[in-house]
């Protein structure tokens, strides 16, 4: 389990030492496939944790659950030291409350591999939709921080256009304004950066890297290992649904234990 320490953090309600999100010994399966096989991690307060490994091992199935967008089959799942409630047993089991799964996914911002806006409405509405209709703020005050989180990625002067107008980049960079723009307590990023040619990664990864420096709390699945090692407090590597080896960047890059790690570094990490 993570043990890095805290950071600080504005609004917690249970003490700035208090994770973010804590996972304890989470098990997922679809069907007779086991994916996750009891993983336990922590998302600090203020800190960047990465999770890499190869297809299959697990990462994004693991995000999903720590997001309520999958249901797990055991182990507990805990908001800001807020434990999911559940009903039912194995492959029935589901959260008891929707009210507070709702409640958890708003603070929890997601982006995903791909950008998934509304391709009927303008990058600035699609920015303002989820403040205005799921959080009920007024429409001035979403559009002024809709405008400020546009500016910020970069792409404030496409606030009219339409996604079909932009490029990959852009759009990801539309989206990650979007999740901002819930003003969430985490940011999770399920893989940002795999559907864009190199050139558009990079501008996504700028952006990334500057909230990386803003102290916020993320959580990111990601396949390059150089934004990993550049911008994470702590890296686990999954492999086959369990926590092969996981600390600092530092160690696990520069001086792997694992076998395995070793193995999936010299085939990912340029020469």
């Amino acid at each position: 389990m993570l043990t890095n320490g805290s950071n600080s953090g504005a609004g917690a309600p249970r003490g700035e030492d208090t994770p973010v999100i804590e996972i304890r010994d989470l098990h997922k399966s679809y069907g007779d496939l086991e994916v996750l096989k009891g993983v336990s991690m922590t998302a600090p307060r203020g800190h960047v944790t990465s999770l890499i490994g190869s297809s299959g091992s697990g990462k994004s199935t693991l995000l999903r659950c720590a997001n309520l967008l999958e249901d797990s089959q055991s182990g507990e799942i805990l908001f800001e030291g807020e434990p999911i409630r559940w009903q039912g047993t194995g492959l029935h089991r589901r959260p008891a409350d929707r009210r507070q799964v709702r409640r958890i996914r708003t603070n929890l911002s997601m982006v995903f591999q791909q950008f998934n806006l509304w391709a009927h409405l303008t990058v600035l509405e699609n920015v303002m939709e989820a403040p205005v209709t799921v959080l009920g703020r007024p429409r001035a005050e979403v559009e002024a921080r809709a405008r400020h989180y546009l500016d910020k990625v970069g792409i404030g002067d496409k606030w009219d256009a339409y996604p079909a107008q932009m490029s990959g980049g852009q759009q990801q960079r539309a989206a990650i304004a979007r999740a901002l723009c819930m003003e969430p307590r985490a940011l999770l990023f399920d893989e940002p950066t795999s559907a864009l040619d190199p050139e558009l990664e990079q501008e996504v990864i700028r952006v990334i890297r500057a909230l990386a420096a803003e102290g916020r709390t993320m959580i990111i699945v990601t396949h390059d290992m150089r934004m990993a090692a550049d911008i994470s407090d702590h890296v686990l590597f999954l492999h086959q649904g369990l926590i092969e080896e996981e600390g600092p960047p530092s160690r696990l890059f520069g001086a792997p234990k694992s076998d395995r790690l070793k193995q999936f570094l010299s085939a990912t990490v340029p020469a």
